[in-house]
């Protein structure tokens, strides 16, 4: 009626956090609304922010909050930003939501922008033209 499960033997191995589990891999990181960040902060997959950050940001994918403001450059494959940027942006993928307030030169490949949003700066699409001489050049 009851079954006992087998307890496991001296040979089983246990798989824990960072020993080759794929699902122990985080996909994402947060950084709350209470959370107050200076300095350059790098992650290698996407990040979610809240708070409020002073210094520079490098990940994968960025996705930022209403309320969150970010002072520094911005780089990332895909951004969705919905807080206060003062600084340079270079993204693949830009989304800009109508809540968003942009203060400073962005550099895309992809461009979207909800009708309200604030962007104060340069838009440049591709290669900035400093990086686009060089390449011209060497090709020379």
């Amino acid at each position: 009626m009851f079954s006992k499960k087998p307890t496991p033997g001296p040979d089983a191995v246990t798989r824990t956090a960072g020993q080759g589990n794929p699902m122990a891999t985080p996909t994402f990181s947060v950084l709350g609304a209470d959370l107050a960040v200076k300095g350059d902060i790098t992650a290698s997959a996407e990040l979610h922010i809240d708070g409020h950050i002073e210094g520079d940001i490098t990940c994968a994918g960025l996705v930022q909050g209403e309320a969150s403001s970010i002072q520094g450059a911005i780089r990332a494959q895909s951004a969705r930003l919905a807080g206060t940027v003062r600084g340079g942006i270079a993204v693949n993928q830009l989304v800009v939501l109508k809540t968003a307030r942009i203060h400073g030169d962005v550099t895309y490949d992809i461009l979207t922008i909800e009708q309200g949003a604030h962007i104060d700066g340069l838009l440049r699409h591709g290669l900035e033209p400093a990086e686009s001489e060089t390449t011209l050049e060497s090709a020379s």
